[in-house]
């Protein structure tokens, strides 16, 4: 890893306490619950990992639906949670609707489960 991305990856850290440095409020804990629930979904950590893994960083729903043995519209209510999680947004283009991850969302999830490593701790 070079200099400059570990001076990135502080900068950020500082803006979002991790999960060891202190406990959550009720306020974060509930904005974290509702983003590790909409990821507990298998059908939406996939749907996520489509989108997060997609060249270009946006794909259109018509492209992952064939990928699940699900209706369109189960598909739509599974993406449907991620936005309100937080995790995605979308912009309809014609008949057809494009998902992308919303810029620094997994970053900060990230950040937020790092835990500082310790000496003599072994995973």
């Amino acid at each position: 890893m070079s200099k400059q991305e570990l001076e990135v990856a502080d900068q950020d850290a500082t803006c979002c306490q991790g999960l060891a440095s202190a406990p959550l409020d009720e306020e974060r804990a509930m904005e974290l619950a509702k983003v590790f629930k909409a990821l507990g979904d298998p059908v939406r950590l996939r749907l996520l990992s489509m989108i997060a893994s997609r060249e270009g960083g946006e794909v259109c729903v018509c492209e992952m639906t064939p990928a699940f043995d699900l209706s369109q519209p189960t598909i739509s209510h599974h993406l449907k949670l991620l936005r309100q999680a937080g995790l995605i947004d979308c912009e309809r283009r014609g008949t057809w609707v494009y998902y992308w991850v919303l810029p620094g969302v997994l970053y900060k999830l990230a950040a937020f489960l790092a835990t500082p490593q310790t000496a003599g701790v072994t995973a």
